[in-house]
């Protein structure tokens, strides 16, 4: 007796993953399979969440900047360059560390787009998050704001949107002015909420010798707070042989007091005399480099002091992200 052919269902078309609304975790998915939300699109979008990128803006131009501006720095502007080039109607993308009432973007009435770095995020790659925000952005109705959302599973990252040559060159500001084209004509709403900002803000400048250093002023002393590019513990080594030396400081009164470690990049800080302003340490800082880079290509085992002084700034280090 001949045995039948399995019969087969004509395949219902399934919507992308990107167009999957989030529902309850027990409710029917969306897409149409018959089975709960969190056994179907929600697994990948529960997984896409708690993935970590330890280096989210690893492969953009001026990674160490990113980085600052995330964390470092209050107040900072810079004109991004999409691979793609601007859409029509788009005069500029900026990205600014925060926008008003937090917002993780704004169209303006002009049409050009502010991206906010300075926001939480949904999943644990924040360069998905971001490209999901700017893309929503790029196409968002102008004179609204743009609102977080967990990102779709595997979609774009900033490294696929943004030109790979292009520069990225902050711009550090004294305060949140460039939130509003006319900062002197601003509705009072606006004007408390600038003073508010800006009486928050903590002065800091870009040094220019070097990359991804920031000086700030706080009320009892001053900080150069340095985003390095080198691997983790190379860098604490070479570190560590500089401090043992006597040669880890940029000038009188100042001192390696320690490092941050943020988006996978190590930022050593150094305490400052409060009558040290940034200029006082753009030559320290070059010479500085200069002594680290010497120290970074050594190979030899640490020596006792060395070790010791490698154990006090990794008990001094704090992780921010």
């Amino acid at each position: 007796m001949a045995k039948k052919r399995p019969q087969t269902k004509a395949t219902r078309p399934q919507p992308g993953d990107s167009e999957i609304p989030v529902v309850g975790a027990r409710e029917p998915c969306p897409c149409g399979s018959g089975r709960r939300y969190k056994a179907c699109h929600g697994r990948a979008a529960a997984h896409a969440a708690t993935e970590l990128v330890h280096r989210p803006f690893e492969g953009l131009p001026g990674e160490g900047d990113w980085v600052a501006l995330r964390e470092l720095v209050p107040a900072a502007t810079v004109e991004l360059t999409l691979k793609d080039g601007l859409p029509e109607g788009v005069p500029s993308v900026t990205l600014a560390t925060v926008l008003p009432m937090a917002w993780p973007a704004l169209r303006r009435d002009d049409g050009s787009v502010l991206l906010g770095l300075q926001n939480d995020t949904a999943s644990g790659d924040i360069s998905r998050d971001l490209a999901d925000i700017l893309q929503r952005a790029l196409v968002a109705e102008p004179g609204t704001p743009v609102q977080g959302r967990r990102a779709p599973a595997g979609g774009p990252r900033l490294q696929d949107l943004l030109d790979p040559e292009g520069a990225f060159e902050p711009v550090v500001h004294e305060g949140f002015e460039f939130w509003v084209p006319d900062a002197e004509n601003a509705t009072p709403d606006v004007a408390a909420s600038l003073e508010r900002a800006n009486a928050a803000a903590i002065p800091t400048v870009k040094l220019t010798g070097v990359d991804s250093a920031y000086w700030c002023e706080t009320p009892e002393k001053n900080h150069l707070r340095w985003v390095m590019p080198y691997p983790e513990e190379q860098l604490l080594d070479a570190l560590a042989r500089l401090h043992a030396a006597g040669t880890s400081n940029l000038g009188e009164g100042t001192r390696l007091v320690g490092s941050f470690r943020a988006h996978g990049l190590t930022v050593p800080v150094w305490d400052l005399p409060s009558g040290v302003g940034a200029a006082d340490v753009e030559k320290p800082a070059a010479e500085f480099a200069e002594r680290l880079t010497t120290a970074l290509a050594s190979t030899a085992p640490l020596t006792a002091d060395e070790r010791r002084a490698r154990g006090g700034l990794t008990n001094r280090q704090v992780t921010l992200s």
